[in-house]
């Protein structure tokens, strides 16, 4: 079997597993012990290291500028278009979609099989591509979920230095946030993993191991399988499918058709990864705040990870089909067309449903009026 698939499906049946074992896991206080675990300890470790191994060439600058600039595009879009789904644009479901559509999960859905099908080359364009994403990931969406936090419990009423004050307290107390201020010290420093001591360099691996593994466990055992909801989920992803079509074509048109194949493997592949995990943390740590002070909720945690299930085998399937049919998919001319093909299928049904549903109620009220 080829080693990318094999890798895929090991991670799907790790959230399998995890769902499995939803019924040795039934009380909500062993699952909060789980997340703890992932959010105080398996996170951050990734993260230090991942922001340690950050290595950019100045020449090759412009790939994190343009994943970042895809993000910004992505989080406009989810914006403008989430209420065309039916979703109410101040809802906690609203809020929970735009924080996920624009993030990239390359990792999991997207090196895996550019290591076996693509070269060397197109693995390390992606990662510096997914340094951009990381900043918009990690940094910006925080400052992002921190604001509609605010704005949700009505933090604006109080004074500029409560504010201030309360917001610092959050951001100390969060392990991940400690994590990134200490590793951009390093960084600032011209330190990396490598000037760590060897025991201290040996644990924060050992722990960065234990992410994927407890991620995708966690996922499968919170997950909860409401038909109706998937339904929905599956339309957006396909939409964000889509979307990310229409711009690497976009770009393929834009830039010189002297771009190596490299590079534009990385354009079309790099926009279809699965939505990443970090967000939910940011999700989560919120709705921590929240539990005990109010009952209104900033966002539908359940609902993320509903979306995360979902969207890992789609985008690895996608990925998958662009890898195998490299020569299909790095013409500009197909990307639009089956990016454009997908959002008809998206967007299409939901319009003629709110056409046939419009015309009752004019029927209705022409009958009421007569």
């Amino acid at each position: 079997m080829n080693p990318a698939i094999q890798k895929t499906l090991t991670l799907v049946f790790l959230i399998i597993l995890g769902f499995l074992l939803k019924g040795k896991v039934k009380s909500p206080d062993q699952r909060k012990g789980i997340k703890i675990v992932i959010l105080s300890v398996a996170l951050p470790a990734t993260i230090f290291v991942a922001l340690l191994k950050i290595q950019i060439a100045p020449a090759l600058l412009y790939l994190p500028i343009a994943a970042l600039a895809i993000n910004l595009l992505m989080f406009f879009i989810a914006d403008r278009t989430v209420s065309w789904f039916g979703i109410k644009k101040d809802s906690s479901e609203a809020r929970t979609w735009r924080m996920l559509m624009p993030s990239l999960a390359p990792g999991l859905s997207c090196f895996p099989f550019l290591i076996e099908y693509a070269t060397e080359e197109s693995l390390a364009l992606a990662a510096l591509a997914d340094v951009g994403n990381k900043v918009f990931v990690l940094i910006i969406l925080y400052l992002v979920a921190m604001k509609w936090y605010s704005n949700t419990q009505n933090l604006a009423k109080q004074s500029s230095s409560e504010r201030v004050k309360s917001l610092l307290l959050s951001l100390v107390k969060e392990p991940v946030n400690i994590v990134i201020l200490v590793a951009i010290v390093l960084l600032i420093f011209g330190q990396n993993m490598a000037s760590l001591p060897a025991f201290l360099q040996d644990s924060i691996n050992r722990m960065s191991l234990l992410m994927t593994p407890m991620v995708l466990l966690f996922i499968g055992m919170a997950v909860k399988i409401d038909w109706q909801q998937f339904k929905k989920i599956g339309g957006l992803l396909v939409f964000r499918a889509g979307c990310a079509f229409i711009i690497s074509g976009l770009l393929l048109l834009v830039l010189p058709s002297t771009i190596s194949v490299a590079l534009a493997i990385v354009i079309v592949a790099f926009p279809q990864s699965a939505v990443s995990f970090w967000p939910f943390a940011h999700m989560s740590s919120i709705s921590d705040l929240e539990e005990a002070s109010s009952t209104q909720r900033t966002f539908h945690t359940n609902l993320a990870l509903n979306i995360l299930a979902l969207s890992l085998p789609l985008s690895t399937i996608i990925i998958l089909v662009i890898c195998s049919i490299q020569s299909f998919f790095l013409k500009p001319v197909y990307l639009l067309l089956i990016g454009g093909g997908l959002l008809a299928i998206t967007l299409l049904p939901l319009w003629i449903g709110q056409m046939k549903s419009s015309r009752v109620s004019f029927r209705k009220r022409i009958k009421e009026m007569v």
